[in-house]
């Protein structure tokens, strides 16, 4: 059994498609972050960078006999794939291809289509350099990725992977990024296909109760999820110390 720690974002989804089109079991555990609840200490256990997704999975125990816990989406895609034997090939070749991708994903197009949606959507002053900064750069990601999806149905291989996975979420925000999907045809014919495959759908449809809207996101909210001071950081932590005694 797998225990999903979650709130409705790209990165989240990634894991929720995952287990939705595999059909592995799973508990749901929302946490919001809206209300902190990515800082009490049970969550903390599990994800010490205080982000979602993370998962214990209760079939594999470590030297201790404690479940494995894992946080970072990439990390846990792999997990999961190698556990089920499922869109991650094994063959050395094709493997790397889809790994590339998701590394990609993981160290440029979620990092940068982050910053882009925080400067056009949620940081308190518009900085016009940090808006054209991020926006281009992921107009430029784009474009890397339709090149990449040209004659191609899929990411890697031609062949549905965690490579889908692991970007699909990000595209879904294309307004706030500043993006148009018509200037990437290829991109947008890959995109919607995504979001018609019924785990998709159901992936994407879960946690809409507290999901976070841009412009009705509370003051306390901001400041809990963009706000902190080093200061504040360093509490925190010597807190978080404390308690493990």
């Amino acid at each position: 059994m797998i225990d999903l720690y979650y709130f409705p974002t790209p990165n989240t989804w990634k894991v929720s498609i995952f287990l939705e089109e595999t059909g592995l079991p799973y508990n749901l555990i929302p946490v919001n972050i809206m209300v902190g609840q990515q800082f009490e200490p049970d969550f903390l256990k599990v994800s010490p960078n205080n982000r979602v997704p993370a998962i214990v999975d209760h079939d594999v125990t470590g030297p201790d006999g404690e479940p494995l816990s894992i946080f970072e989406s990439g990390a846990i895609l792999i997990h999961l794939a190698e556990k089920t034997g499922k869109f991650l090939p094994t063959e050395p070749y094709r493997r790397a291809k889809v790994l590339e991708w998701v590394m990609w994903q993981m160290g440029g197009l979620g990092p940068m289509g982050g910053q882009a949606n925080h400067f056009r959507a949620y940081a308190p002053e518009k900085l016009q350099y940090a808006i054209d900064r991020y926006t281009n750069e992921v107009a430029r990601l784009w474009g890397l990725l339709d090149d990449q999806l040209e004659g191609r149905e899929w990411v890697a291989n031609d062949e549905y992977s965690i490579a889908d996975m692991a970007c699909w979420g990000w595209i879904t925000l294309h307004e706030l990024q500043g993006q148009d999907l018509d200037d990437t045809p290829n991109l947008k014919r890959w995109f919607e296909a995504m979001g018609k495959r019924p785990a998709v759908e159901r992936a994407y449809a879960l946690g809409r109760d507290i999901a976070a809207t841009p412009g009705q996101i509370s003051e306390e909210a901001k400041q809990l999820l963009y706000g902190q001071t080093r200061e504040q950081l360093i509490e925190r932590r010597k807190a978080r110390r404390a308690a493990k005694g």
